[in-house]
């Protein structure tokens, strides 16, 4: 009796349809999926729910991770910050804790990111500007001065040297009496996608991996609450990918890490429930949602099935979600709050671990204090006043919902397949592979964008001529610079030079010994070495990389 009814509600609305094939072409996601004017039972038929969506906090964890989801714990609102001099960023901390953050997120500037010191030729012009300047153990004692690294849970976006601030990081919380356990937090530490997107590399892709594989090894021995590595999609959609090519080559990256650290001789139930991610949270609403849960059910079927995992915790992908930084635009800036609060609501329905929502300014300048209170108010908001923390995976079982979700599976395996012809994440980076098609989907949305096929309100629709644009704008001075040079000459003087030249020598008997790289380089940081004088002494041994690819 249903189904006939069904079916004649079916055939009914199909007849209202106004078949009009030109207009269309237009109803598609923001990557370009075709969606369909209405989607029914007929279009997740395909879908067992017993076996595949099952409840929250069951595998394979399409609808989350926990089974109360945010009922009994909201998620770490932590606000990306990072400007200036320690000092400038360590006041920006303790400004956005005092207003409720609940996670610290570290934000460094170029030259710390490729690992020269402040006072490098190559740093001239950079230092603080695009994040906070950390040449040394000594910076990194002023950025937490006054903030117990017992207390806070602290993320460090940092990719090539990371290892290197993560041991500054750690002779910080020795100098504070923490031990090492006790310390909370996620380096990002993700060096394959700068590779696939950011660019932010120093040594070839081997030898970084085999420095990833010695912090994981660690980590999972030392400083077992520490997640030491999140891999990052978020810098492969801000290239200009797909949400399926971000899904498909950041859980890439991640099996590629996994299958290193199991080469290694770990046991994966050890290591893998502190592997962590990192996802974007684009414009489309629904596909964005849909990606989020996809990513999960990827990703536990493979840790049980492919790698063996028993754990059930091994099984769970956790992910940091931050809004779309390329979505902002400099037109019109107020509407980048709009922008924002509808991607983080996405990211929240979708099961997000912890949340960054970007200011209305970033598109201008590094965020000013109004711009990141009302970005963190943004997240306050969504927690404590719209209701959707009341409810787990509100939107399961929606027909549009399931059927992206679904959709975003079957693209993303046939990626993984695409991959391993070429012989692995590692081989396909060498060859260009994610390159291109990542230059080809920016290509293609751009053209989008300049023929109105896609609308971006107040930059090719809705444009106010002569807009003048009126928001505070944090500069940076000059001094910054200036004063981390003279920080660093009066350290290079005051300190041990043997003790310096002797830690220098065993991170070189380390690199080509194969011995775990972590020990000695915090024994480098507690003599002061500096980040720069640990990363010349790494190209001696491991080279430098230099991209030459060709499309």
């Amino acid at each position: 009796m249903f189904f006939d009814e069904y079916n004649k509600a079916k055939e009914s609305y199909q007849n209202k349809l106004v078949n009009n094939v030109e207009n269309e072409t237009k109803y598609t996601t923001v990557s370009g999926q075709k969606i369909n004017p209405v989607y029914s039972p007929d279009d997740i038929s395909n879908l067992n729910y017993v076996d595949e969506i099952n409840y929250p906090g069951e595998f394979p964890f399409t609808r989350g991770i926990h089974p109360n989801g945010y009922r009994g714990k909201i998620w770490t609102m932590r606000q990306f910050a990072g400007f200036g001099s320690p000092k400038d960023t360590n006041e920006r901390f303790k400004y956005l804790l005092s207003h409720g953050q609940t996670g610290l997120s570290v934000a460094f500037d170029l030259p710390t990111l490729m690992g020269w010191d402040a006072d490098a030729p190559l740093s001239q012009g950079e230092v603080g500007m695009c994040g906070v300047a950390v040449s040394s153990l000594k910076d990194m004692e002023i950025l937490f001065d006054g903030i117990p690294l017992d207390k806070v849970s602290s993320s460090m976006t940092i990719n090539s040297p990371a290892a290197m601030i993560f041991a500054f990081y750690l002779a910080e919380a020795q100098k504070q009496g923490v031990a090492f356990d006790k310390l909370r937090g996620t380096l990002q530490n993700d060096i394959l996608k700068e590779y696939i997107a950011q660019k932010e590399f120093i040594f070839p892709p081997r030898p970084s991996m085999r420095i990833i594989t010695d912090m994981i090894e660690f980590c999972t021995n030392e400083v077992t609450q520490w997640n030491p590595v999140s891999i990052s999609g978020y810098h492969i959609r801000e290239a200009g990918s797909t949400a399926v090519q971000e899904l498909a080559y950041t859980l890439a990256d991640g099996f590629a890490y996994i299958e290193a650290c199991l080469e290694r001789g770990m046991d994966i139930d050890n290591f893998a429930p502190r592997l962590s991610f990192f996802f974007n949270s684009h414009l489309d609403f629904f596909e964005e949602i849909a990606k989020f849960r996809a990513a999960r059910k990827i990703y536990s079927k493979r840790m049980k099935d492919k790698y063996g995992a028993k754990n059930p915790r091994s099984w769970w992908l956790r992910f940091h979600t931050q809004t779309a930084g390329c979505t902002l635009t400099a037109q019109q800036p107020e509407n980048n709050i709009v922008r924002t609060a509808f991607q983080a609501l996405a990211g929240v329905l979708g099961g997000t671990q912890s949340l960054h929502t970007n200011s209305m300014d970033e598109t201008l300048a590094l965020p000013s204090e109004k711009a990141v209170k009302i970005a963190l108010r943004t997240q306050q908001i969504l927690a404590y006043e719209t209701g959707v923390i009341n409810t787990v995976d509100p939107l399961g079982g929606s027909y549009f919902v399931e059927y992206l979700t679904s959709k975003m599976e079957d693209e993303a395996e046939k990626i993984f397949t695409e991959v391993d012809c070429l012989g692995g994440v590692i081989n396909a980076i060498e060859d260009g592979y994610f390159q291109k098609e990542i230059a080809n989907s920016a290509y293609k949305y751009q053209k989008e964008l300049e023929g109105k096929e896609k609308f971006i309100v107040g930059v090719n629709e809705f444009v106010e001529e002569d807009e003048k644009v009126d928001i505070p704008i944090l500069t940076i001075s000059p001094e910054v610079e200036i004063q981390q040079r003279i920080r660093l000459a009066e350290l290079r003087q005051s300190r041990n030079t043997d003790a310096v030249r002797n830690s220098l020598a065993q991170i070189g008997d380390a690199a080509q010994s194969g011995k775990n790289l972590m020990p000695v380089f915090i024994d480098a940081a507690r003599n002061y070495v500096t980040l720069g004088e640990m990363i010349d002494e790494l190209k001696q041994h491991f080279g430098i990389y230099e991209e030459s690819i060709v499309f």
